[in-house]
């Protein structure tokens, strides 16, 4: 198993669209650990650790968003894995 961590950042027009919420979805089915928030400059990050390609899947995922959402571009930076997380939610 190749367990990693990743910091990813979405752009676009993805806050008060449900983005958040759907993220959470996609991360909990996909049995994902960490957490998912809006950021101050109209971005959403996530951080999140499992399988790298379990997190590659989910990053399709987030290219699309839920239907309201435009996703601009989807940054994903991969990190060590640490197990800090249990399981998932969203932060405020």
């Amino acid at each position: 198993m190749n367990k990693v961590r990743a910091r990813i950042v979405v752009a676009g027009e993805v806050q008060g669209v449900g983005y958040r919420l759907f993220a959470l979805g996609h991360c909990r089915a996909l049995r994902l650990n960490g957490y998912v928030r809006n950021a101050f400059d109209g971005t959403v990050e996530l951080e999140v650790e499992g399988e790298r390609r379990v997190i590659e899947g989910l990053v399709e995922h987030l290219k699309q968003g839920p239907r309201a959402a435009r996703v601009e571009s989807v940054d994903v930076r991969w990190l060590d894995f640490s197990g800090e997380f249990d399981g998932f939610e969203v932060r405020f």
